[in-house]
């Protein structure tokens, strides 16, 4: 953590915003991030080898439904892909400008794969109404229904590799929720071509390819959502200001709290800035630094924030302050 307290900063000038860091936070993401690439790696193989395939199958099979879920495979490559690349940008030192470095760039790969799921999902729901309502197409059951126990197999195991990687990463999570809803996708494909084969009635692949187009928009509507409230700075989901506030306010000598924000830098790093009021007397004795301590203490076992910046400020300084925020 960084903090900010009044009194003397640790190269020992007198200054009213002086920065510690005694905190002895370890937080290892390199092995991690180096797992994870492996297992996004091993699904890309998987994916796009299955996903070359289906597309010619699909067309020969005049199969809406298999070529749905070809299209949404074709978002899945793209999205382990935005993945891989935004895990390679995110690992980025901060430099010059960029002082959280790129890690942002994950959750714009997460809302990028959100769009994907949602356009992805309105094109198939069209042409599938429009199968169902106008048409009535011929369509080979026996290769549909081939090819999508196939599809379950392999994405089934492309899932089981990202299920082992790290999902509190909303880049990584994007990319699961792409092969989940893919891996249902099939399920549903394989229903509809058994149906086609046992009865004959060729609309079932429209229908499942609205079941797969549903289980998409809900997936990226919920990515969107997620990565919206990170880029647009939100409080993290579960962390109320109210809570924060009285938990700061609880500590001793802690007067007064404004200036409170609390933001996600990118997934797992929740961040947090804060004007805390103390006594004056804080400032004479040495106090400060302990309060300093206990706040950061108080705010890492509640609330699991690992970055926070204090200013302390004694109660006479308020006069000063040009308004809060």
């Amino acid at each position: 953590m960084s903090a900010m307290a009044g009194g003397r900063d640790p190269h020992g000038h007198e200054d009213g915003h002086a920065h510690g860091h005694a905190h002895d936070h370890t937080h290892d993401h390199g092995v991690a991030a180096d797992a994870d690439r492996r297992y996004l790696r091993g699904a890309l193989v998987l994916l796009v080898a299955f996903m070359l395939g289906e597309v010619v199958v699909a067309v020969l099979a005049g199969s809406l439904a298999l070529l749905s879920d070809a299209g949404h495979m074709l978002s899945d490559v793209g999205a382990i892909a935005a993945a891989l690349w935004a895990m390679r940008l995110a690992a980025r030192p901060p430099s010059g400008a960029w002082t959280f470095g790129w890690k942002r760039a994950e959750i714009l790969s997460a809302a990028g794969n959100g769009v994907t799921l949602v356009v992805i999902a309105a094109v198939v729901a069209v042409e599938a109404l429009r199968r169902l309502l106008t048409t009535h197409p011929d369509v080979r059951g026996g290769p549909v229904l081939v090819v999508a126990l196939i599809g379950i197999v392999v994405n089934l195991a492309a899932t089981w590799l990202l299920a082992k990687s790290s999902r509190r990463s909303l880049n990584v999570r994007g990319a699961y929720l792409h092969l989940l809803t893919d891996l249902y996708g099939f399920v549903g494909t394989a229903v509809a071509a058994s149906i086609i084969l046992a009865t004959g009635w060729t609309q079932a692949d429209a229908i499942a390819s609205l079941l797969v187009a549903a289980l998409m928009a809900h997936a990226g509507a919920g990515l969107l959502l997620t990565s919206g409230r990170i880029l647009l700075e939100a409080a993290p989901a579960g962390v109320a200001l109210l809570d924060v506030r009285d938990h700061l306010l609880g500590v001793d000598h802690v007067l007064d709290v404004h200036d409170l924000h609390v933001w996600t830098v990118t997934s797992d790093l929740p961040s947090l800035s804060a004007h805390l009021v103390l006594d004056d007397a804080c400032f004479h004795d040495g106090h400060a630094p302990q309060i300093l301590d206990e706040v950061q203490r108080c705010l890492g076992g509640h609330f699991d924030v690992e970055h926070s910046t204090f200013q302390l400020e004694p109660r006479s300084h308020q006069e000063h302050e040009p308004g809060v925020h």
